[in-house]
């Protein structure tokens, strides 16, 4: 079978063929050039975006905004603006394509900044106190629409003014729940959305609040960002999305797009009253006449199937454009003409671009291998990133068929690295329905390796052919391993009701399918050592590694579990998104339907527990609270099991920080080398011709 990947093959035309090649390193990983937030000047002419480059003296990153001339065939891409000590970040363009807006924290709190595209002095736009999150302009550069964190119906951006008591303590009270969110306690702020006047001087004053009584996050926390609002075409409208707080928000998916006027006139309107589950990414068209957005049908799943949905701003009429494509719709874009719906899905572990026609609803597959990451049509063609198991995000143009690669950011900092060769597989599975995975080969290596057997989180995720910062398998392929990955029965991009049969079903028909998967791969592929194998995972992924340790208890010879439940129990009463944990259980809080949780529930087979397992949590993780990894750990210490517990001060469900991500390799794979026994030497390659297909 060919490669997953296929701009691997892109790469050797940028950079010339190593004399030695070596393997790749969490080292190279963390310090990578990451690229994002990519803008298209209207005429087509600049890309412009912004670029992180790692700093470990701060133990983070640091951002600048970089340019790239499209009309000039080999270009090379150039800093824009690049202030020391200073993060320039989400750049857009004024309407006439000569002036970039963007977001700074010179001077300790963000702001929103201009400067020419031609270079020059920047100019600071915004200034009032107490920050931001983010902003868009207005498509005739007359206004600005800024989202900060105030308290509640705040009158303006202006901080509150805040008495405190200094002998009143430092305890948080509080009433109601969702006391705390992913990584953060609430503090009784909100996002809210203001209005601000924009000259070429600046945009002064303090805003006008839009969002009237309502009370809720907008954009929605902690992953919400500009792709939750929209301007309308003649900027007198703006479009958001928000889920209206109160004692059911932890238990509601219900965010819904309302309309507000930009001038602060009226109360906002809810466009999607009707439906109580899931609707997002309000996008409207460059002509006036729709607004885009997905949709998901039943309340309280956050993994239902998003369909794409065009509302007639004129008449009011609604349609569900891909009611009848059994995908999910990841993100939305209008071509410049109105004619065409750009949107991402996943697919079969890819995440291709897809073109949907506004008028019948037709879809398109316009890209092949690799994962999309973002889309910005243009009058010339659709300029994107794209990522893939063994490739950061590079920009692309597609115009009609064919397609060029614009950037290679990472080309010298890779440029010795030989990636691993990458192989899709299927199988049958659980229900004797089909099933996914792959499988990654170190790069010249001879004979049989061990396996690093890694299964996916969410549960409703996929092992897909993209990049990671965090589980990266292209890393444990460079440290020997040979890493199987299987989209097992809760997967995504296969249709929803593949994603669905995961619900009451935990530790069912996904370890079916694990079971199987592993199996078909060492079957397959003669280089995996099926007698040396590791299993790890994390948050669902996490789950499986403690299930497994009372499920398949001989099979591996260690495990990593990383966020993963211990107890369904204490799980049911400690997570904040309650709608979660209770829809994958049948829909009930915990003393409703125990059975439905201790079914599926790891703390009732610790007798069972016999493999090596080494245990990773952080102390900021509210999704799954670190007390559960304490508890494994627990279990394992008292049984006598060799383990070791990895805690993160602070941290969140994943770990970011470039030092405390080594350590975590560090910990990881030299435990997996404690329990595994290497079959054969993973030599220097010399004489690679550049990275190999598999």
């Amino acid at each position: 079978m060919k490669t997953l990947l296929a701009a691997t093959a892109l790469t050797a035309a940028f950079i010339a063929a190593p004399a030695v090649a070596r393997q790749l390193t969490i080292d190279d990983v963390s310090t990578l050039s990451r690229v994002s937030a990519p803008a298209v000047s209207p005429d087509g002419h600049w890309l412009v975006w912004q670029q992180r480059e790692t700093d470990l003296t701060i133990d983070g990153g640091r951002f600048d905004l970089w340019r790239l001339d499209l009309t000039r065939k080999g270009a090379a891409p150039e800093k824009l603006i690049a202030e020391a000590d200073v993060n320039e970040t989400a750049p857009q363009f004024s309407h006439d394509g000569k002036t970039v807006y963007f977001q700074s924290d010179k001077g300790g709190e963000d702001a929103v900044w201009s400067i020419g595209i031609a270079g020059g002095a920047p100019l600071q736009l915004t200034h009032f106190k107490g920050g931001m999150g983010g902003f868009k302009v207005s498509p005739q550069d007359d206004k600005l629409l800024v989202w900060a964190d105030r308290l509640p119906g705040a009158p303006s951006l202006e901080p509150a003014m805040v008495k405190k008591d200094a002998n009143a303590g430092n305890g948080r009270v509080y009433d109601q729940m969702f006391v705390r969110h992913w990584a953060s306690w609430a503090d009784g702020t909100r996002s809210q959305l203001f209005v601000l006047p924009l000259t070429a001087a600046g945009a002064t004053g303090n805003g006008v609040p839009i969002e009237g009584k309502l009370v809720g996050d907008a954009p929605s926390k902690p992953f919400g960002g500009g792709e939750e609002v929209s301007w309308s075409a003649d900027g007198k409208t703006v479009y958001f999305a928000l889920r209206e707080a109160g004692r059911i928000e932890p238990l509601s998916t219900n965010l819904d797009i309302f309309a507000a006027p930009a001038d602060g006139s009226a109360a906002p309107v809810n466009l999607t009253e009707a439906n109580h589950g899931t609707d997002n990414l309000p996008t409207a068209s460059p002509d006036g006449k729709y607004l885009a957005w997905f949709a998901m049908k039943r309340a309280g799943y956050e993994a239902d199937r998003q369909v794409l949905m065009l509302r007639d701003l004129k008449s009011g009429a609604v349609r569900a454009l891909t009611e009848g494509w059994d995908r999910s719709v990841a993100s939305i874009a209008w071509s410049p003409d109105s004619k065409t719906i750009f949107v991402t899905a996943e697919d079969t572990q890819e995440t291709p671009i897809w073109s949907v026609s506004p008028v019948t609803g037709t879809v398109a597959r316009l890209t092949g291998a690799g994962s999309v990451s973002a889309v910005v049509p243009t009058p010339t063609g659709v300029v994107y990133a794209m990522n893939s198991l063994t490739a950061p995000d590079d920009f692309y143009r597609l115009t009609g068929k064919s397609t060029v690669r614009l950037t290679s950011v990472n080309a010298a900092k890779l440029a010795d690295v030989e990636m691993p060769s990458v192989t899709k597989f299927s199988f049958t599975g659980a229900n004797n329905d089909t099933v996914w995975g792959y499988a990654v080969k170190p790069a010249g290596s001879t004979g049989k390796v061990p396996i690093a057997f890694m299964v996916h989180g969410g549960p409703q995720g996929s092992s897909n052919n993209s990049w990671s910062y965090r589980w990266n398998p292209a890393v444990f392929a460079g440290a020997g391993y040979g890493l199987v990955a299987v989209d097992f029965h809760g997967s995504t991009g296969y249709g929803q009701g593949f994603t669905d049969a995961i619900r009451n079903n935990w530790g069912g028909w996904p370890l079916e399918d694990l079971k199987a998967g592993l199996k078909a791969a060492t079957d397959k592929f003669a280089w995996l050592d099926a007698d040396n194998a590791c299993a790890l995972g994390a948050s669902y992924g996490g789950y499986m590694m403690n299930w497994i340790e009372g499920n398949w208890p001989d099979r591996f010879k260690c495990i990593v579990q990383h966020d993963g439940v211990f107890d369904a129990r204490a799980m049911a009463y400690e997570t904040e998104e309650l709608w979660f944990d209770e829809w994958e259980h049948g829909g009930h809080p915990y003393y409703e339907d125990p059975a439905a949780f201790e079914k599926w529930n790891p703390v009732n087979h610790v007798t069972a527990w016999k493999t090596p397992q080494l245990v990773i949590t952080s102390e900021g993780d509210y999704r799954i609270p670190y007390t559960q990894g304490i508890a494994a750990f627990t279990a394992l210490q008292r049984r006598d099991i060799p383990s070791r517990l990895v805690v993160f001060p602070g941290g969140s469900h994943w770990v970011l920080k470039p030092r405390e991500s080594r350590q975590w390799y560090k910990q990881v794979l030299g435990w997996m080398n404690t329990w595994t026994v290497p079959t054969a030497p993973q030599p220097q390659i010399v004489g690679a011709s550049g990275r190999k297909g598999g």
